[in-house]
């Protein structure tokens, strides 16, 4: 009986290309594992050091690989991930995040009854996936990275179990999540119905030269794509989880959500659109656009409607999700061909900016709250603590912590001088060149309207205690008074990074702005 043969075709791997991943999972594995045969607990502070180490370990081996590398990709595993100037520059800001998040939750594991190495590895574990997403580049390998940040995420919020609001937030986001997966997974499936391939590279070769706008079984699976990953930005009509999400959840892992989920999210959406579906883009562009318009409108006009300081900067991070997707959808398209020629990289480039710039003023601005949920301690920790009329009077009471968080809010409003001011320029400037009026005056109004967001606050921390509302003066106010004490110096150092990076880029943007440039190219050319 003859016997067969069956020949397995083992993908080569680039063990450098994938070195920032890991430098993540093993950190993550070790902790674990450390945790679980040390004969008794380990110190918080070992678990944060580890952290803090491997999120700059991670930074500092993407920034070597890009300047090793320049501008020519290298790809590895038959070319399902790639590491371009892209997945390295967004590899870079995660480990920052990384590096600023455990920062800030050092002070505030005991706060949210948290254990400290579960909290990391699970931080470092959803740092992994969101790398992954940076630099996927086949469809079924974004799919496995994008679960590994949300599910590490869904049990990151979950820690904080002792606390109702961390409880439903953690079962909405999980819920939710598990829901729009459903769907990414049936956009994967109709799009390799359409084409043959998973591959992103391949998809785009694929379509290359040829308008398939009659092609409905390719275009309901960028539909489903883009609801996929829209929920993953928060995008509206998709945003519906963020408000309570962001709220419920820890104030750490709250600003670990707003940035570096939100950047993995919209770094894959740039893997789909440009490097898949660029062709295609007379289809998908209108969509994009639309969901910019939404995403703008109820996120600012949501904003100005709160009392509450966290639930306002939970909208309002919906608002700059929306300007991202301005810069997204003002690629030129002519019959359906992407013009990177015409400005097109200039577009998207604005937007890799805006994501970079923001996550800082995300991550510092959620690390003020931390701190403020720590000073204000209600019955059930930051929960209640950041209502409007408890901000009366901070200024007086810390100044120099009002200072800059009034420097994160205004450079979220767009205030000159500061980096989110460059920020929404761009993405405007980029709308302007490419699809008129209309959408630009839009995102301006939407700016003007999430200033007077900020501005509330601003004047809240400012004016008199009791002036916000009747609460500052009560006797429970006065007693938070009595309590504050010292500032945890992790936290101050993560702020101080965050104004300082919200300063010298709002200062001296062109470094920034060149290297989202010449990331954003190395995925098209």
């Amino acid at each position: 009986m003859a016997q067969v043969e069956i020949a397995f075709d083992a993908p080569a791997v680039d063990w450098w290309v994938l070195t920032p991943q890991i430098i993540l999972v093993g950190a993550a594995l070790g902790l674990l594992l450390a945790a679980s045969l040390a004969p008794r607990a380990l110190p918080g502070w070992v678990s944060t050091i580890v952290t803090i180490a491997t999120g700059a370990a991670t930074a500092i081996t993407a920034a070597v690989q890009w300047n090793d590398w320049g501008s020519a990709p290298r790809s590895t595993l038959k070319d399902a991930f790639v590491s371009d100037g892209f997945s390295l520059l967004l590899t870079v800001l995660v480990g920052a995040g990384v590096v600023m998040t455990a920062l800030v939750a050092h002070s505030a594991l005991d706060r949210y009854e948290m254990a400290p190495p579960e909290f990391a590895a699970l931080l470092l574990a959803s740092a992994a996936g969101a790398v992954v997403m940076a630099g996927a580049n086949d469809l079924i390998v974004l799919f496995l990275g994008l679960e590994s940040l949300s599910i590490a995420l869904y049990v990151l919020i979950a820690l904080a179990g002792r606390r109702a609001s961390a409880r439903e937030s953690a079962m909405k986001y999980f819920v939710l999540g598990a829901f729009s997966s459903a769907f990414f997974l049936y956009g994967i499936a109709l799009v390799y119905g359409s084409t043959g391939s998973t591959n992103l590279s391949g998809i785009g070769g694929f379509l290359f030269g040829s308008i398939r706008e009659t092609d409905y079984l390719l275009l309901a699976g960028i539909a489903l794509l883009l609801v996929g990953l829209g929920f993953k930005v928060a995008a509206v009509p998709f945003h519906f989880w963020a408000p309570d999400v962001y709220e419920g959840a820890p104030s750490p892992v709250t600003g670990y959500l707003a940035s570096i989920a939100k950047a993995a999210g919209f770094a894959a959406l740039a893997r789909v659109l440009y490097v898949a579906v660029a062709e295609q883009s007379i289809a998908w562009a209108p969509i994009l656009i639309g969901l910019a318009f939404a995403t703008l409108a109820v996120g600012a006009v949501m904003a100005i409607c709160q009392n509450d300081v966290k639930r306002m900067l939970a909208y309002s991070s919906i608002s700059h999700a929306g300007f991202v997707l301005v810069g997204f959808s003002a690629v030129p398209a002519t019959s359906g061909l992407v013009q990177w020629t015409e400005g097109g990289g200039d577009a998207v480039s604005s937007s890799v900016f805006y994501l970079i710039v923001y996550s800082f003023m995300a991550l510092g601005s959620f690390a003020v709250l931390s701190v403020v949920g720590a000073e204000l301690q209600s019955s059930e920790p930051d929960a209640s603590a950041h209502a409007l009329s408890r901000y009366g009077g901070f200024a007086r009471r810390r100044p120099v912590l009002a200072l800059a968080f009034t420097v994160l809010l205004l450079a979220q409003a767009g205030v000159p001088f500061t980096a989110g001011f460059w920020a929404k320029l761009g993405v405007i400037l980029a709308a302007v060149d490419a699809r008129g009026y209309v959408l630009p005056a839009v995102a301006m109004v939407t700016a003007v309207v999430s200033a007077f967001a900020y501005l509330r606050v601003v004047l809240a921390m400012y004016a008199p205690e009791g002036s916000s509302e009747d609460e500052g003066g009560t006797p429970t106010a006065r007693a938070s008074r009595q309590r504050w004490g010292n500032l945890p110096l992790t936290s101050v150092f993560a702020i101080s990074l965050a104004v300082a990076v919200t300063v010298v880029v709002g200062v001296l943007p062109q470094t920034l702005l060149e290297w989202s440039r010449d990331a954003i190219l190395s995925i098209v050319l």
